[in-house]
């Protein structure tokens, strides 16, 4: 364990800020994928919802609640393709902020990887200026592992965080189709000109 935190610490202050980007990145992560799991259909109900939408009674959670909303008081197709605009605002507006934001967070870490890179280097050249004989080896050495534990570290937190973005993307893709599909079911069914 000594060793390990010997080895944050020759990164330098950045560290710190990387480690606060990361729990920041990581904990909304977590969030928007628990959001996202909860705002998405049940998609091994999709075969019944032609059934639900001609008898919204027996329809079952959050599917339920969009076909009841989309079908109460409408008396033309327009109404009903507001409703389910509305629902997709409520549903997906939400996520693409949230991933936007997630994003951002992606594309910082590398960047505050970076910065410890360059002070790293700048610790590296002012060792290499200032100190003589054989305190120029220890200088140097301790800059350069500043410079690359912080770039790795910037790198290590991205790299799953971007996986993670693209994940996300991909579920509220797939929670866009199933809204279309559900607002095409009901204006058949509602049969508006």
């Amino acid at each position: 364990m000594s060793e390990i935190w010997k080895i944050w610490m020759s990164g330098g202050w950045v560290m710190l800020g990387l480690f606060g980007l990361a729990v920041l990145l990581y904990a909304q992560a977590f969030q928007l994928v628990m959001y996202v799991r909860r705002t998405d259909l049940n998609k091994k109900n999709e075969l019944q919802w032609w059934d639900w939408v001609r008898a919204p009674r027996k329809a079952e959670g959050r599917v339920a609640e969009i076909i009841r909303y989309s079908q109460s008081d409408v008396s033309s197709a327009k109404q009903v393709r507001t409703r389910f605009d509305e629902i997709r605002l409520a549903f997906v507006d939400l996520i693409d902020r949230r991933t936007r934001f997630l994003g951002t967070l992606v594309a910082a870490a590398p960047l505050m990887g970076l910065l410890g890179t360059v002070m790293g280097m700048l610790q590296t050249f002012m060792g290499i200026a200032t100190s003589g004989g054989t305190e120029t080896a220890g200088v140097v050495a301790s800059g350069i592992s500043e410079a690359l534990i912080t770039t790795q570290t910037g790198l290590t937190i991205a790299l799953p965080g971007l996986f993670v973005v693209m994940m996300i993307q991909r579920q509220k893709q797939g929670l866009e189709a199933r809204l279309a599909r559900l607002e095409s079911l009901t204006l058949s069914y509602l049969k508006f000109e």
